[in-house]
């Protein structure tokens, strides 16, 4: 019997590096087919958080939110060193001043949002944005400062902004781990065989990634929305590695130490059956 799942990823040249062979043709899928659905982070969070899609990439803080009901993948995260949203300004800000700085978010849901209130706990005036729009927001004085993910984290220069703090290296700093941003997390209402088989199709498409790195590369432009091609380059080397391919005890235990520090801001208590079992 054919399983449809639907699958929802974002436009980003690091989720459609890992998802093309899947979505392409390039691997076969036997009886799995999939429905994709593109859409930016935060709105695939908040679909997750209405259990709208079977399978769906999805902010790990946001995860925590929805762990009853949902399994994380053991393949498709972005988690890392160095890899961190920044926050920036158009001129430094104290941390004095940050406490009443207004801030531009790439929503409540993003890990993103946790990694600034981990940072800088007591800057509480945020404002969310749609993650493109927020280095336009600093320049035009919309907002004081901004936190940016993805692509933007490597023009902000070209555009006169100065960085305040990388937050992602804020939490390597006091906490040892890499850094978990988003991982690919499936609905429990889909069949555990289904769920594990899933995930092995995807630690499938990881690897014809990595080894055939031109094959994605008409799928990856088509969606990077004008993205020069060193900077999808540049994206895609950043977020994509073998934590992507396999988590593995010590990309779990990143997960879990964010669990455990999100207590103190408001997440719920995540359960250690979070993750899909190998097959």
């Amino acid at each position: 019997m054919t399983s449809k799942l639907t699958l929802g990823f974002s436009p980003c040249p690091n989720d459609t590096f890992i998802f093309d062979a899947m979505v392409n043709g390039r691997i076969e899928l036997g009886d799995i087919e999939v429905e994709v659905v593109l859409a930016d982070v935060e709105e695939l969070n908040r679909m997750a958080l209405e259990g709208k899609l079977d399978v769906t990439k999805i902010s790990y803080n946001a995860f925590a939110h929805v762990h009853y009901r949902y399994q994380l993948l053991n393949s498709g995260s972005a988690l890392g060193n160095n890899c961190g949203p920044l926050l920036i300004s158009k001129m430094p800000l104290s941390d004095e001043e940050l406490k009443t700085s207004s801030i531009a978010i790439p929503g409540k849901n993003t890990t993103a949002n946790f990694l600034m209130s981990f940072a800088y706990p007591e800057a509480q005036n945020k404002q969310e944005f749609l993650f493109s729009e927020i280095e336009s927001a600093v320049l035009d004085g919309e907002v004081d400062a901004g936190v940016i993910i993805h692509e933007n984290r490597f023009t902000y220069q070209e555009k006169g902004l100065v960085k305040i703090a990388d937050l992602g290296e804020v939490w390597e700093q006091k906490t040892g781990f890499p850094i978990p941003l988003g991982g690919i997390a499936i609905h429990r209402r889909i069949k555990p065989s289904v769920r594990q088989r899933f995930d092995s199709l995807l630690r499938e498409s990881v690897q014809y990634a990595f080894d055939h790195p031109d094959a994605s590369k008409d799928y990856v432009t088509c969606h990077a929305q004008e993205m020069d091609e060193s900077v999808m380059r540049s994206h895609i080397n950043l977020y994509v590695n073998d934590y992507s391919l396999d988590l593995g005890e010590k990309g779990k235990a990143a997960i879990s130490k964010m669990y455990e520090v999100g207590k103190q801001f408001g997440m719920p208590r995540v359960e250690d059956s979070v993750f899909v079992p190998i097959a």
